[in-house]
């Protein structure tokens, strides 16, 4: 290595924290009074349900509102203690909490230390973290969860606690218990679904069981992928350029069909690396709803391009900056790129030994 590259190397762990926490705080000071737009609902849940009323409003149909919360129920539970601070407080402990995450996320995540520091350094570049900031959105935490899963994948425990953690969060996460399954971690699974059920039970004896009822009346009301203002699915951006929506929707629809088929592929024909990521990528892209701060979890598979020399990877965190057409072809950059770069599987050796010559 060169004197050059060795100054690089040392000097990367700091620019990495000048700049991760110099960005947090720039949006965190840029936000001001509009810091927290989404703690509201997760807080506002909480309140609710202290109070004994529903959690969700049944007049809701369109998504992206103010305090709406579209969250499952356990997670408005997890929100009771941020109701115990006061309102000028909340936000910006939620915000520390969330870039507390994203760092110990970072710190975890199974790649060398250079791809660790990168991509530190790169949330405080990427939009969509900061955006993520700025609302109080959960993207941190789940990065928190799919690192740790990433990590402890081969821990039954530790990964099925992790899944569970991200489902409890938002739904979208629970498609890795479909990874699981495949690669035969029997036991993450049920440790997992143990969780959820725990936590299922001990919210519905607070809440009630109508609440589940609640909960998915109001995801079928607010779950249109095409006609959703401000989605950045392909099926919103095409309508929102002027195609029809018939065309527009076919073409929605075509997007996750081939998300499905290449995650799908990747569970039985990939290294259970690359497939344990490009499933996290995949809970992504299926997802009706695809707002900016979704992007963030790009930051996954750029982690694993990262480790496996592809340093090009650095953009993709970066082009959301450009607009939101950006948006689909670099997610299912995410989701494909780790399977293109995956090392070449050797076909297995038979273990059948030749037949011993025949005496005489």
């Amino acid at each position: 290595m060169t004197a050059l590259g060795r100054m690089a190397r040392a000097a990367l762990p700091i620019v990495a924290i000048l700049i991760f926490v110099g960005g947090t705080a720039a949006i965190a000071w840029a936000a001001r009074d509009t810091l927290g737009y989404d703690f509201q609902a997760y807080v506002k849940a909480a309140e609710r349900l202290l109070a004994g009323q529903p959690l969700y409003d049944p007049s809701v149909d369109v998504a992206g509102g103010f305090a709406i919360f579209l969250y499952p129920p356990p997670f408005a539970v997890a929100m009771i203690p941020f109701t115990w601070l006061p309102a000028g407080v909340g936000p910006i402990a939620w915000t520390a909490v969330l870039a507390v995450a994203y760092a110990a996320g970072c710190a975890i995540l199974p790649v060398r230390p250079s791809a660790r520091w990168t991509v530190l350094l790169l949330a405080g570049l990427c939009w969509p973290y900061l955006y993520s900031l700025k609302l109080g959105q959960v993207g941190p935490l789940l990065f928190l969860t799919f690192a740790a899963g990433w990590r402890w994948r081969d821990r039954p425990g530790l990964l099925g606690a992790a899944i569970a953690a991200g489902t409890i969060v938002k739904v979208q996460p629970a498609l890795l218990f479909g990874w699981t399954l495949v690669t035969r971690r029997f036991r993450a699974t049920a440790i997992g679904i143990a969780i959820l059920v725990v936590a299922a039970v001990a919210t519905t004896v607070v809440t009630g069981i109508g609440t589940w009822a609640d909960y998915l009346a109001i995801l079928g009301r607010v779950s249109a992928p095409v006609t959703t203002p401000h989605n950045f699915t392909l099926g919103a951006l095409l309508y929102g350029a002027g195609v029809d929506l018939g065309a527009a929707t076919i073409a929605q629809w075509a997007g996750v069909a081939v998300t499905v088929v290449v995650v799908l592929y990747s569970w039985w024909r990939a290294d259970e690396v690359t497939s344990y990521v490009t499933t996290v990528m995949a809970s992504q892209l299926v997802s009706p709803l695809l707002w900016e701060h979704y992007a963030m979890l790009l930051l996954i598979p750029v982690a694993l391009l990262l480790e496996r020399g592809h340093w090009w990877a650095v953009a993709l965190p970066l082009l959301p900056w450009l607009g939101p057409a950006w948006y689909p072809p670099i997610l299912f950059i995410g989701l494909v790129a780790p399977l293109l770069t995956a090392p070449r599987r050797t076909p297995r050796t038979s273990t059948v030994t030749a037949p011993a010559a025949s005496p005489g």
